[in-house]
């Protein structure tokens, strides 16, 4: 299948590790022009590295986008250095369990939300117009494929931002910009070996209780969605929020 995005303009944040970086290398093999963006500079110059060994074109940004100025420094920087922007991946996140015992959670929850939520909001904001004036856009936006059953601020973020989706999936659909939402599973990211599972056992007591599938995913697996959502032949899906989980039974630990 020809992807027809050659050429492209993309912005992928939170790309220096996992999918973010999975993403950025599956839309650099189409010949897509990147900015790539994360607040840890030593892994972005990595992910740089990586991109640029394929041969793409590739500029960087590091930036906190769970402030409005690191959403700023996203959207100013792209559009200086790419002109354009055609194709905007929002994967910035992570997991925000409640500290044991706290009581006083405003802060919890206003950082979840302006990380998980805000930051694509925000991003989004700067770069659709622009999309929708030449008529071709692709918004894609990492999301969240399990209910936590214990307090995590990210899952009610990472709703509020499937519902968002859906509506600037309508807005935009005139104008041939489509909106789409991908919901991770468990995937073998730093974030999921490192922090929430970090022993093989408990990896594999996760699978176990729901994983038809019978492990986790790699980041190229989901990449691939993202960037097939990103493409030329995917112009007639919108407004989705499609699962990449192995058959995830719903429900997650905290």
């Amino acid at each position: 299948m020809e992807f027809g995005i050659a050429g492209r303009k993309a912005v992928v944040t939170g790309a220096s590790t996992g999918i973010g970086r999975a993403v950025a290398l599956g839309l650099a093999a189409e010949g897509v022009e990147l900015l790539v963006s994360s607040r840890d500079p030593g892994r972005l110059a990595d992910a740089v590295a990586a991109v640029a060994a394929t041969g793409a074109r590739v500029h960087s940004v590091a930036a906190d986008v769970g402030t409005l100025e690191g959403c700023r420094m996203v959207v100013d920087t792209a559009l200086a250095r790419l002109g354009q922007v055609d194709i905007l991946v929002n994967n910035a996140g992570n997991s925000r369990p409640r500290p044991q015992g706290e009581f006083d959670t405003e802060g919890w929850w206003a950082e979840s939300f302006a990380l998980n939520f805000e930051s694509a909001r925000r991003i989004t904001d700067g770069l659709l117009p622009g999309m929708r004036a030449r008529g071709w856009g692709r918004v894609v936006t990492l999301t969240g494929a399990m209910t936590s059953t214990g307090p995590n601020a990210a899952g009610p973020a990472k709703a509020a931002l499937w519902s968002w989706s859906r509506m600037t999936s309508v807005q935009a659909a005139p104008d041939g910009v489509t909106v789409n939402c991908v919901q991770p599973g468990r995937i073998n990211t730093p974030q999921i070996v490192e922090r929430l599972l970090p022993t093989p056992q408990a990896r594999q007591a996760e699978i176990d209780r729901g994983i038809p599938i019978g492990r986790f995913g790699e980041p190229e697996e989901l990449a691939a969605l993202v960037v097939f959502l990103a493409s030329e032949p995917a112009r007639y899906i919108t407004g989705t929020q499609i699962p990449v989980d192995g058959g995830l039974l719903r429900m997650a630990l905290p």
